[in-house]
């Protein structure tokens, strides 16, 4: 698959994500909704944002680093918008449940970090 057509598929079916949440949150009422409607919410939310940010990580690395292969800033805009999207939602999901507080978002933010440095040295090891 060419870049451009990767480009044209990632707009487009991010554009669908983005369609399907705003067409779930308006139809659930979160005061009479169950688990499934919450979880319709918020999956919806993560897949809609991650393709967002899987297409601005990808431009703007690939605006700044000419020089790398674009499969390889493909890859690894994928795993961090998959991981900030992921922060995002449990980070929403906290205060939805009045869990939010500075000692839960530190440490949700120190286990992300764990885990992309863990994806980083993974990948090294690899090689």
């Amino acid at each position: 698959m060419t870049l451009n057509k990767y480009l044209l598929v990632m707009i487009t079916l991010t554009t669908i994500c983005w369609g399907i949440f705003l067409f779930v949150a308006r139809m659930i009422d979160p005061g009479a909704t169950n688990w499934l409607g919450f979880l319709l919410f918020y999956v919806s939310l993560f897949i809609a944002l991650s393709g967002l940010t899987t297409i601005i990580g990808f431009l703007i690395r690939f605006v700044a680093l000419k020089k790398e292969l674009a499969f390889n800033l493909v890859k690894i805009a994928f795993r961090q918008s998959f991981l900030f999207s992921l922060f995002f939602v449990f980070a929403l999901f906290l205060k939805a449940s009045n869990l939010f507080n500075w000692l839960n978002l530190f440490l949700l933010i120190l286990v992300f970090a764990i885990l992309e440095l863990f994806l980083i040295s993974y990948k090294k090891s690899r090689q």
